[in-house]
């Protein structure tokens, strides 16, 4: 058939054969930078070139903007027709069917959908019906990311909060009688969760044959966009409905399935051969995005995870410098480095928002953001709030700020308001009867507050309150680092369970902030420290706006974006790979992925940055062995770098 549109000019060949294909089960293996985006589009103007209607064809992706952008350039290329095309994330599609069907499940089409916030309140009004407010419990939030996880990887809830909560003094049975109560309750209003509707769609085409009939009668082509970031129960209700015509499309790649903390399973496309024997596979490998020694270090790299498909990365660009492997002593001069790197590639003619420092973990990027802080660099945080402003870090703060100066109400609120029980009138009641001063060395009134507090918050009260002994102890009082280390080991850590979905984050944050506090002397030293850094990171960002400015974000929010430039900090064992990820899968393949991603980010500059040591709370220094990511490379692949700086412990 005649097509309006030159194919094979407009695509290479990869891309050529792949649009193409015939039908039947296809996989394409997109890697990184190789126009998959492109591809899929070209796909969709093909099938309706060749007189497929597009009410036929369903095209599914993870976010609406992406679904979007799709369908408006098939438009370009084929013209309004295509508009018919159902295209969206999984809960649009589910959303679509369930509103025409959902009777059958025993819901009204008319079913409401929870959102976030009336979920807290329903799981939170659960949670004081069943008696379990005033002991020791998950917040809301807590909750629901457990349920969630339980749902999206098919798991009982019992074993999610055992592997949640094995550490903790949490009842697990508490945690089933919520959800099980929450689920009744949603029957009861109608209504439904974001995760329910991928369930209950799944559960009507798997028992309604009539209805499971007709969209796989109505859908003869089905595309899947990030294949390799879909859950167990997504993969299923694709491959359901794509059953009776077998037209499956599947594209994405194996080396960038970094999600399986949220339920992503990478099985699904790494098994979709298996599923599909019949299935043609196709794959892009011609690079359109980054100089080839950079490729260089990705391809081996990402060859160190057997259980993938094989690929490698082919530029089409020039040649260009080598990445820079570079070794420093310490998280300090590490942030220095980098700050003097991107000095000399503004001289260069680079802006600040055409480079990203890209780390594994968020807490990487603490002593970077002081620095930059302090050295008036223009940046914004794509991975969270600045340090400092955490909810957690401030907590902990609280404390501090409060022994230094007994007059602070503002942290005396916030110290007694992570006690259950206690609300603002409280805090204000208690502020007034002391005086509107918390002085730490005046037994009397430690005893008012003690008494004051409600019964519901007297125990953890009772475990906070012998920590302020510690700064009228002179030692102590010059060691800031020992009295978050306290506070966290008797109170604040399990208050971080039980309230913060992403607690190990956090952990890793707290943990980093009671390490960095070793370096001060003393506690007016580091809250000076904090005064100093929060107020010009304020400033630059009130005066920043749409300046330019370098972006710092983690590694998983970074995935599908592309700078000119790229810093890696932390490439050390027990940081990148995380420790944490090794202790649940030694091979540390999910870790390499991680890498894998992050080299592909950058388009002309990548620099991996590898410190020595770092200092510990109890005074001693924990060295690091650089990554094995790093250590794996031939040294012909990178340059090596080693600063010059003063070499001092």
């Amino acid at each position: 058939m005649e097509t309006r549109i030159d194919y094979a000019n407009e695509l290479n060949a990869e891309q050529f054969a792949a649009v193409q294909a015939p039908d039947g089960p296809v996989l394409i293996i997109a890697a990184a930078g190789t126009g998959k985006t492109r591809t899929l589009v070209y796909r969709v103007a093909w099938l309706v070139e060749q007189g497929v209607p597009p009410g036929s064809i369903l095209l599914v992706t993870f976010t609406n903007k992406a679904a979007q952008e799709m369908l408006d350039r098939a438009r370009t290329l084929v013209g309004p027709s295509v508009s018919g095309l159902w295209g969206g994330t999984f809960h649009h599609l589910a959303n679509r069917i369930l509103r025409r069907h959902a009777e059958a499940l025993g819901y009204g089409t008319d079913y409401g959908i929870i959102d976030s916030d009336d979920q807290r309140r329903l799981v939170k009004q659960i949670v004081a019906d069943l008696g379990l407010k005033d002991k020791q419990f998950p917040k809301p939030d807590v909750l629901l990311s457990v349920f969630s996880y339980a749902i999206n990887t098919e798991t009982p809830v019992e074993d999610a909060a055992f592997d949640r909560f094995e550490h903790h003094p949490i009842e697990i049975q508490d945690i089933v009688h919520v959800h099980a109560e929450y689920e009744k309750r949603k029957r009861t209003m109608n209504a439904m969760d974001f995760d329910d509707m991928l369930v209950n769609c799944l559960a009507l085409l798997e028992e309604q044959e009539s209805v499971r009939t007709h969209y796989q009668e109505q859908f003869r082509y089905i595309m899947v966009d990030e294949f390799q970031d879909t859950n167990v129960i997504q993969s299923k209700l694709v491959e359901l409905l794509a059953a009776r015509h077998r037209n499956i499309l599947v594209v994405g790649d194996d080396f960038q399935s970094i999600y399986a903390w949220r339920g992503a399973d990478f099985r699904n496309i790494i098994d979709f051969p298996e599923e599909y024997p019949e299935a043609k596979v196709y794959t892009l490998e011609t690079n359109y995005r980054s100089v080839p020694e950079i490729l260089a270090v990705a391809n081996q790299c990402i060859a160190g995870n057997p259980d993938q498909f094989q690929k490698e990365l082919r530029a089409v660009r020039d040649p260009s410098g080598k990445p820079r492997t570079v070794y420093v002593q310490n998280g300090h001069q590490q942030a220095h480095y980098i700050i003097e790197t991107i000095r000399n590639l503004q001289r260069e003619g680079y802006p600040l928002r055409s480079m990203a420092i890209l780390y594994r973990s968020h807490f990487h990027s603490m002593e970077i953001q002081l620095e930059l802080a302090r050295q008036r660099v223009a940046h914004v945080i794509t991975s969270g709030v600045r340090f400092f402003e955490q909810a957690h870090i401030k907590d902990l703060c609280s404390l501090l700020r409060l022994v230094h100066n007994p007059a602070d109400q503002l942290s005396f609120g916030r110290l007694l308001g992570l006690l259950p029980g206690v609300g603002p009138r409280t805090v204000h009641k208690i502020w007034l009867l002391i005086g509107e001063r918390f002085a730490v060395s005046n037994p009397s009134t430690r005893t008012q507050v003690m008494n004051a507090v409600p019964k519901k918050a007297l125990a953890l009260w009772q475990k906070i309150d012998p920590i302020f002994d510690c700064y009228t102890d002179e030692d102590l009082r010059r060691n800031p680092s020992e009295i978050i280390h306290l506070f966290n080991r008797d109170f604040y850590d399990q208050f971080a369970v039980e309230t913060f979905e992403n607690y190990p984050r956090r952990k890793e944050d707290i943990n980093e902030l009671i390490d960095y506090a070793t370096r001060f002397s003393s506690l007016d030293d580091f809250l000076s420290e904090l005064a100093l850094v929060t107020n010009i990171e304020a400033e630059e960002a009130r005066a920043s706006g749409e300046e330019d400015a370098i972006r710092l974000s983690t590694i998983h929010q970074a995935k599908g974006l592309e700078f000119e430039v790229v810093f890696v900090p932390w490439l050390t064992e027990e940081m990148f790979p995380s420790g944490r990820a090794i202790d649940d899968d030694p091979s540390a393949s999910e870790e390499r992925r991680l890498f894998y991603v992050v080299t592909t980010r950058a388009k002309d500059e990548l620099y991996l940055l590898i410190p020595e040591y770092r200092r510990k709370r109890d005074g001693g220094i924990q060295y690091f062995n650089p990554s094995r990511f790093i250590e794996e490379l031939d040294e012909d692949l990178v340059e090596k770098c080693e600063p010059g700086y003063f070499h001092t412990l």
